[in-house]
């Protein structure tokens, strides 16, 4: 046979993209951490070790957030690609004498990545932080949170196990998938409280001057870097770590008290950076290339990244972006992120504004909040020069709080 032939042949017998093979997907959620305190964000103290080598090999939206900066919502929208207000899951809670079984109906109702993956053949797992019953009303085909509210089912059950007492449930299900293309949720109960860390960790972090909570949170922090080792050190043994996407994200942020093991200000539950800012990662060997990307990103961007991904054209109901269109450099029409802050019980169980607290949008490098209560003040502040949010521009700049309040009121009136 001719070479020209030849070529041809090894040409059209190569898989087109419709017919090769499906990445496995991992989802690392970590639960209550500061989009700073990692190694690979700079923090001087913590140690992650396992998570700053993930990063050199992912691409990293260094200026991720999630909408919501309560986890009950913020997993929520992980797993739907909605919006809190489109997914109806908002706060933690149900009204003072409703039963919790009613606020499960949402995410029956939801188009779920664990469902969309199914039908293409995923296995999916669910383990950890998980609020919406048993696993199975996500779509997950197997899981550890039975959601039994008789023995403790309110937010993992059984599956905030996973991480603090080992991860052999991870480790079977990858085993028992085969050559099955599986979908993996890990959200550990890590950092998360009770920050009751191994010994060995927290002796690191002790010393003269430092709060012990936040030495006990620092090894927190620690503790689930190690599991993340374990997990990624799996995929790799088992020669599946070059055909699996991984996706790392916080479900929302945390600045410790150094007075009390509660959450100082300005982070979990609040609309500030400190609550809604995290790293995003994602890590797929030969498909996308590793580097830090300043693109605003969103956690609304994970379900369609995902499902592009797996060759799954995402539902229209979607409204993120493909991160890994945008990780080759592709350019995004969009222009501004946006969330929304619930109060942590819900008011009415289908009507999510009924709970509503703040909106908030960033553009560029201007942040603008909205207070739900129309008689206090909005907040303009510029995080390139004032990141922490100590300086409320909005008097200075009239026209900036006009441009993005039609901003905010476009995007809520669209959705």
């Amino acid at each position: 046979m001719k070479p020209l032939a030849l070529c041809l042949l090894a040409l059209f017998a190569l898989p087109v993209n419709a017919q090769a093979k499906p990445p496995n997907v991992v989802m690392i959620i970590s639960d209550d951490q500061a989009w700073t305190d990692f190694g690979f964000m700079g923090h001087r103290d913590i140690k992650t070790p396992n998570l700053d080598q993930l990063a050199r090999e992912s691409a990293v939206f260094t200026r991720g957030y999630v909408p919501a900066s309560l986890c009950r919502p913020s997993l929520a929208t992980m797993i739907t690609g909605l919006y809190p207000h489109q997914h109806k899951i908002s706060g933690n809670d149900p009204p003072k004498g409703t039963d919790r079984q009613l606020m499960l109906k949402h995410i029956q109702n939801a188009p779920t990545l664990p469902r969309l993956l199914g039908k293409q053949g995923y296995r999916s797992h669910q383990s950890g932080k998980w609020w919406e019953g048993n696993y199975r009303l996500g779509g997950f085909t197997a899981g550890m949170t039975h959601g039994d509210p008789k023995h403790g089912g309110r937010h993992g059950d059984d599956g905030l196990k996973i991480g603090r007492q080992g991860m052999e449930p991870i480790f079977d299900f990858i085993r028992e998938s085969n050559d099955e293309p599986f979908f993996l949720w890990y959200a550990p109960f890590l950092p998360h409280s009770p920050h009751n860390p191994p010994e060995r960790l927290l002796k690191k972090y002790e010393k003269p001057g430092r709060s012990i909570h936040v030495a006990r949170y620092y090894a927190m922090c620690e503790w689930f870097d190690e599991t993340c080792g374990e997990l990624l050190d799996f995929l790799d043994k088992n020669n599946l770590a070059d055909d699996t996407l991984v996706v790392f994200v916080t479900d929302n942020g945390w600045i410790q008290s150094t007075d009390s093991r509660r959450y100082a200000p300005k982070s979990k539950r609040s609309q500030y950076d400190g609550g809604v800012r995290t790293p995003i990662m994602l890590c797929w060997p030969g498909k996308i290339a590793p580097g830090e990307n300043t693109t605003l990103a969103s956690s609304i961007d994970l379900a369609p990244t995902i499902l592009k991904a797996c060759g799954i054209d995402p539902p229209t109901s979607m409204p993120g972006i493909d991160l890994v269109s945008v990780a080759a450099g592709h350019p995004t029409k969009r222009t501004a992120i946006h969330g929304e802050i619930f109060a942590h019980d819900i008011a009415d169980i289908d009507s999510p504004r009924a709970s509503l607290l703040y909106r908030w949008v960033i553009q560029g490098h201007w942040k603008l909040i909205v207070p739900a209560d129309e008689s206090a003040g909005v907040e303009l502040y510029d995080l390139d020069a004032d990141p922490h949010e100590t300086k409320n521009l909005a008097a200075d700049h009239a026209d900036k709080v006009r441009e993005l309040t039609a901003n905010i009121n476009d995007w809520w009136a669209a959705q």
